[in-house]
């Protein structure tokens, strides 16, 4: 019933991943006169899908405590991660409230054993192909166990995603020098380095020009500059594709120039549009939750569900754990590290 345009949306592009996973069932939670109408439109869902009706629908404004507060156990958000909690489904899609489905996932579903909070994944395009952000907006600030979690949970999804390995983790810095940046970057770059990890290769610092290269696999940052990172980059594709637009209508000549050059600005459009890579990965909750962009369309939908399948598919839980796993048994050169009890974690910014 989230987004911005609920089941009209939500409905078609089911029926697009269903055509792509055929195997999926779907349990469709949300006021059952608006789901009908769009199911007898799209039977192939219709037959592939049960119908869990809630009255109660969280509003893309609410805060995440009102949320909260007002929709546990009877939102169509909470009715949906309980069902991945009581093990009737394997993932939660939800195009709602980011602020409301990260406070109710981590509420009913608890976070996973040694990791403090959880994170948001999503996967960028770049000119190598794609990496892996996190956190782009789950919670304010990070120390540097969280840092050191989070890069660790991210390296399980690009084992999945990219099929490789053992990926490359960089940590978002203000330089890729050693000396540079936060305290608690610098830390979490200690930890990571000394660590040597089976399961990651632990590149060093970053900087914001690195996500669009595709230096590392999995880039690691707080959920503050992550958020706008992310958000600068939308911007700036949509800026780059008015640019575009505008020149390739200015003149005769740039008319006829773009009839000729017709197949690669439609690769270049397929590059850049964010639909292919629509959904952001709940990572460090004892569940798979996966968030769509509510202004997306049917078939950037259809991304996030496929995402969510693929996650469930290649056992994306049980990797984190062995990541992690791996990491809390690797010695620590005599460095005992205690997470910091003084970054507070808000989930209010998306």
């Amino acid at each position: 019933m989230g987004g911005d345009f609920g089941p009209s949306v939500v409905i078609p592009g089911a029926e697009i991943a269903l055509e792509r996973r055929p195997d999926i069932h779907f349990i469709i939670v949300g006021r059952e006169s608006e789901i009908r109408p769009w199911l007898e439109k799209h039977p192939k869902v219709a037959e592939n899908a049960t119908v869990q009706h809630a009255d109660y629908v969280v509003k893309m404004d609410d805060k995440p405590s009102q949320a909260l507060r007002q929709g546990r156990w009877k939102s169509s958000m909470w009715i949906a991660l309980d069902a991945v909690k009581k093990g009737d489904a394997d993932v939660a899609v939800s195009a709602g409230n980011t602020g409301a489905l990260m406070a109710m996932s981590r509420f009913c579903l608890r976070t996973m054993a040694k990791i403090d909070r959880p994170a948001i994944a999503a996967i960028w395009p770049n000119v190598k192909g794609e990496s892996i952000v996190l956190d782009v907006g789950a919670s304010i600030g990070a120390d540097a166990q969280q840092l050191v979690d989070m890069a660790v949970m991210g390296s399980a999804m690009a084992r999945i995603v990219f099929d490789i390995k053992r990926p490359t983790i960089g940590l978002l810095n203000v330089g890729v020098e050693e000396v540079k940046g936060l305290e608690e970057v610098k830390a979490a770059g200690k930890i990571l380095r000394e660590a040597n990890l089976e399961s990651l290769s632990y590149h060093g610092f970053v900087e914001g020009d690195d996500i669009g290269k595709g230096t590392v696999d999995v880039v690691v940052t707080e959920g503050f500059s992550g958020n706008i990172a992310l958000k600068t980059a939308e911007g700036t594709a949509k800026q780059i594709g008015e640019y575009l637009r505008l020149a390739m209508s200015r003149t005769l000549w740039s008319k006829i120039g773009y009839f000729f050059a017709k197949d690669a600005f439609d690769a270049l459009r397929k590059k850049m549009d964010p639909r292919r890579a629509n959904g952001g990965v709940f990572l460090g909750l004892s569940g798979i939750v996966v968030k769509s962009h509510g202004g997306t369309d049917p078939l950037g939908f259809a991304a996030a569900v496929e995402l969510g399948y693929d996650m469930v598919k290649h056992q994306l839980q049980a990797k984190i754990s062995e990541s992690l796993d791996q990491y809390y048994a690797a010695p620590r050169g005599g460095m005992d590290f205690v997470p910091s009890e003084t970054v507070p974690a808000k989930s209010d910014m998306l």
